[in-house]
């Protein structure tokens, strides 16, 4: 059987000592070194190129993160697998984003932790359950946002005019002719012939439909809806 060799990056030493003792009582696991910071653990890595870094977050003087995010430029081979008491949201994400293989927290069991290690050996990736919800929550949240903007900036066909959208927005709002005639300074005339081309090109005979029609077009409606 191959062995997996491991880096463990903590900046304290008893619970370096006690994920080494976990892992070497596999046999197909040896830990090879050793760091207590993220800059000593990427020069470790740089010395042995282990198959696995299994790193924290909280250190001093670079942080399990940004020491992550640097992992590929001291060995190509290594594959990050963070081991933190965080299950903050901001740190999963960006773990994910720095690169790392996988996400556990401190509390989790021994065949789980020798699961994702062997996970991540084989070049897959592995984070627990409750990490795996955050992550694909995160990822909703980012699809309707993304979804919400591009909704938001969908334009209607109807090519009104700048100041057609403006007299449509105040009809909207149940504003009159002359309220709408005096805020513009122009005549009721005037605003009564924008009137009658904005339901020329929207297809409506009067503003029962013209309101209507916006409320069911949502481009037409966040469209005049941005307006200042």
């Amino acid at each position: 059987m191959e062995n997996i060799r491991v880096v463990l990056a903590d900046d304290h030493v008893v619970v370096r000592n006690g994920i080494k003792m976990l892992l070497e009582s596999e046999a197909e696991i040896k830990v090879v070194g050793e760091a207590s910071d993220g800059e000593e653990a990427l020069q470790v890595v740089q010395q042995l190129n282990p198959d696995i870094l299994i790193i924290d977050i909280r250190m001093p003087n670079m942080n399990g993160l940004e020491a992550t995010g640097k992992l590929k430029n001291y060995s190509t081979h290594t594959k990050a697998l963070v081991l933190s008491m965080h299950n903050d949201e901001d740190y999963i994400i960006k773990s994910v984003e720095s690169g790392a293989s996988g996400y556990l927290l401190k509390d989790t069991s021994k065949d789980e932790f020798l699961k994702a290690i062997r996970t991540v050996f084989n070049g897959g990736k592995y984070f627990s359950g409750d990490i795996s919800n955050v992550l694909v929550n995160s990822y909703l949240n980012r699809v309707n946002d993304k979804t919400a903007s591009l909704d938001k900036g969908k334009k209607s066909n109807y090519e009104l005019t700048q100041r057609e959208k403006e007299i449509l927005k105040l009809i909207y709002q149940g504003i009159g002719n002359k309220e709408i005639a005096a805020s513009f300074g122009k005549s009721v005339r005037t605003i009564e012939s924008h009137r009658f081309n904005i339901m020329k090109k929207i297809k409506v005979n009067n503003v029962v439909e013209l309101i209507r029609k916006v409320d069911e077009e949502p481009e037409l409606k966040n469209e005049i809806g941005a307006l200042s």
